[in-house]
């Protein structure tokens, strides 16, 4: 007997024993986007026991259910302590002041924003979808050192570290992949970006050649897009305002065992706007898929279609602009865009320390235009010839394929606390433009009324682009909290030209070859202050060669030279007053040569030329205080000079000019409002500021800049949602851009005061949304 009484113990114990060794399961999400969080951590804090999220944001963790407290903490995010259950799903809120956040412009890869050597600034998921956006530029502009200007119809351009121009500055991704090929820019790009499917926008400030190539030179804007929810979510919403915008958003997502797909999109239509002439129509729409192959690879399909046609309206000359005369010139001009990009990209995870991914990508766009300002007259009035009811412009077509392959690996290692970042990546994109000459009739009342087609051909070409491209990105820690990065890219552009017209047309330049190529280097450190605390500097130069269309049409001499810059800055971060103020700076001098601008000409057309030698230099800041939970207030902004150095035109030097277009100062500020006695609602006041500035090289004539204000109010219940906002709300004459030459002045018109009103029905997402 005494044999078995051991033995019944044991046995008596045995279910005591099982629920000590339970094992919980779970899920993290995004609480703003139901999208997995991978690399979350989980705590148990009554067993001391610890455990990781995977890539589909799974987790399992000894922890007795209804007992153990667990603590779910990932970088950005607010931590959440709860009590242990057999089976969760737990949504995390983004944690709007936290410096632990994590990005991934920097280097491709996932990245602790404090590490990050530059500028960088992240719009999240909550900012996007508190602001109820129309266009891209009501939430850029709320970055520090942002202007994107709104050209009306989701048209638009952008100033970042330089003025306000149209060339080839900016690089435009989507979760890491250029928009469009190298060489083929269009200031209008973020036309092709479906807003419907943007999870977060993260902006690097100054060149990012070394890592992602050229026309990252002002910046780059990396539109992060959603991954599929870990649950059922579907939603609509529509919205519309006083001037006659409508739009449609709708979405559906979920994850299916191994498979998540997700499939949204928006329809939106313009008639009778401000301006005459002014209507446009879109459609985007974006389908994704992720498959978890194992837990360790995964693959990411994605795909996106755009289907736009604007009016062009063109711009307003100073009488009709001061006077509120919103009529337009035009009848006829129009853009078409049609675009079409996918994108299939495996990612491997060998161990903690090494990541290797391959993306294929394709690309299919197209753009057509009846250009107003190609649009110019016979007539010129310094000249006493030509018919005053004749004009010239085009009919053109832009377009291009792509197909395109980006292959990189990272490893990390124990000396020093290193990483390594080496990639490779190849770009070829047959491009063809064909511009037709057309002849229009001006009537005696200044309209251009209608145009006919001739068998004039300006250019008939196609071009072979091949980029090739290399770089590697290293990191090490020689000293705690010190980390020191340096990065190197060589890329080598081919352009292969073939003329289909003579050598006496508009477009005269003969078939040959034209090769760009550069290495360009970048090197910063990063130190931790520690109590979040820290300070940067870096060193980087950026690569620009001619685009395609600036080298090729209307020559018989491809001129234009490369542009190159280098770019000196510091900056830190710091969280004060006991963590409720969150401040970020940047001082930088970035140096042109051969900066090419886009100059106005006497009779409205433009032209692309080199500058010569230019500097733009400047601070930028963001400030944001949170004095109590349901407030906060946002300051963000630059004061920045741009200088010609070596520039001459037409016979005229313009050394120490400041650059047309180039305010001193741009400031957006914010106050938004939550108050925990009403759940859902929300509340804020936005102020947008813009210095005067130069509307001409020459520094003769200057435009005085504006102050605008923005009021938004909505309030979410279970799944409802209503918004309104009223934009512009005092009524504010503005322009976004304005410009001059010898015989006058142009203005981009801004929206006057408009009520935008919207509603929608969120399935499957947290019903509150402030805390």
């Amino acid at each position: 007997m005494k044999y078995h009484l051991p033995f019944t113990i044991l046995i008596l114990l045995f279910p005591i024993l099982l629920l000590s060794q339970e094992t919980a399961t779970g899920v993290i999400k995004n609480h703003q986007t139901g999208e997995a969080l991978p690399y979350a951590v989980i705590y148990n804090t009554t067993n001391d026991q610890s455990a990781i999220s995977d890539l589909q944001g799974k987790f399992e963790i000894d922890a007795t259910s209804g007992k153990d407290t667990l603590v779910i903490s990932s970088l950005g995010f607010v931590n959440k302590n709860i009590v242990a259950k057999t089976s969760m799903s737990v949504a995390l809120k983004s944690n709007t002041f936290a410096l632990e956040e994590v990005v991934v412009s920097f280097n491709r890869e996932q990245e602790n924003r404090t590490n990050a050597p530059v500028a960088i600034s992240t719009l999240s998921p909550a900012v996007i979808s508190d602001n109820k956006p129309t266009t891209i530029d009501q939430v850029l502009n709320q970055s520090p050192g942002v202007y994107m200007v709104d050209l009306g119809n989701e048209q638009h351009t952008m100033s970042i570290r330089k003025p306000i121009d149209y060339g080839a500055s900016y690089l435009y991704m989507e979760d890491g992949v250029p928009i469009r090929t190298s060489g083929v820019f269009n200031h209008n790009a973020l036309i092709e970006i479906n807003m419907a499917n943007v999870s977060r926008i993260e902006i690097v400030r100054g060149p990012s050649s070394s890592l992602y190539g050229s026309e990252a030179i002002g910046g780059a804007v990396n539109f992060i897009t959603q991954k599929p929810s870990v649950s059922p979510t579907a939603g609509i919403t529509l919205q519309g305002n006083d001037i006659g915008y409508k739009r449609a958003d709708f979405y559906a997502s979920n994850t299916f065992e191994k498979l998540g797909i997700r499939f949204s999109g928006y329809y939106a239509d313009q008639q009778n706007g401000t301006l005459a002439h002014s209507d446009f129509n879109k459609l985007a729409l974006s389908l994704s898929a992720n498959y978890f192959v194992s837990e360790k690879t995964e693959l990411n399909w994605s795909n996106s279609l755009v289907d736009y046609y604007s009016d062009m309206s063109g711009s307003l000359d100073s009488m009709d602009f001061y006077s509120k005369s919103y009529g337009s010139n035009q009848t006829f001009t129009n853009r078409q865009v049609n675009a079409f990009r996918s994108k299939l990209a495996i990612n491997h995870y060998w161990n903690t320390r090494a990541k290797s991914s391959l993306t294929g990508y394709f690309r299919d766009n197209s753009i057509k235009q009846n250009p107003s300002y190609r649009v110019a007259d016979d007539f010129k009035p310094w000249i006493p010839s030509g018919d005053p009811n004749l004009a010239h412009g085009q009919l053109n077509d832009n377009s291009f394929q792509s197909y395109g392959l980006i292959a990189q690996h990272k490893q990390d290692y124990d000396w020093l606390n290193s990483s390594l970042i080496g990639g490779l990546s190849l770009d070829y994109s047959p491009n063809t433009y064909n511009a037709d000459y057309i002849q229009i009739f001006k009537n005696d009342d200044g309209v251009y009324e209608s145009f006919a087609k001739t068998d004039s051909v300006l250019s008939d070409y196609h071009t072979d682009l091949v980029n090739v491209a290399a770089y590697f990105q290293g990191t090490i820690e020689p000293v705690e909290n010190l980390k020191i990065s340096g990065a190197l890219r060589f890329d080598n552009f081919n352009y292969n030209f073939e003329n289909n017209l003579g050598k006496n047309s508009f477009t005269a330049v003969l078939d040959g070859k034209n090769i760009f190529s550069r290495f360009t280097p970048k090197i910063g450190v990063t130190y931790d202050l520690q109590n979040n605390k820290g300070i940067y500097a870096n060193f980087s130069q950026g690569f620009v060669p001619p685009q395609v269309t600036e080298l090729y049409v209307g020559n018989k001499i491809p001129t234009l030279k490369p542009v190159f810059y280098s770019n000196y800055e510091i900056g830190g971060w710091m969280n004060f007053a006991n963590q409720k103020a969150k401040l970020e700076l940047s001082i930088y001098r970035m140096d042109g040569l051969n900066e090419i601008i886009s100059v106005l000409q006497n009779d409205g057309t433009s032209i692309r030329q080199n500058a010569g030698e230019t500097t733009h230099q400047g601070i930028e800041y963001s400030l944001m205080v949170n004095p109590i939970s349901a407030l906060s207030i946002r300051v963000s902004g630059t004061y920045a000079i741009h200088k010609f150095l070596d520039y001459e035109d037409s016979g005229m030097e313009f050394f120490d000019n400041r650059m047309p277009q180039a305010p001193n100062n741009i400031v957006n500020a914010q106050l938004s409002y939550k108050p925990k006695f009403i759940d859902g609602f929300r509340f804020s006041v936005e102020w947008q500021h813009l210095d005067s500035y130069f509307m001409d090289a020459a520094n003769t004539v200057e435009y005085e800049g504006y102050d605008i204000f923005n009021v938004r109010a909505g309030y979410r219940w279970n799944a409802f949602e209503i918004w309104v906002n009223a934009i512009n709300t005092t009524d504010q004459l503005y322009a976004t851009v304005a410009r001059a030459n010898a015989w006058g002045q142009t203005y981009s018109v801004g929206n006057p005061r408009n009520f935008n009103i919207g509603i929608g029905y969120h399935f499957g997402k947290e019903e509150k949304t402030n805390r």
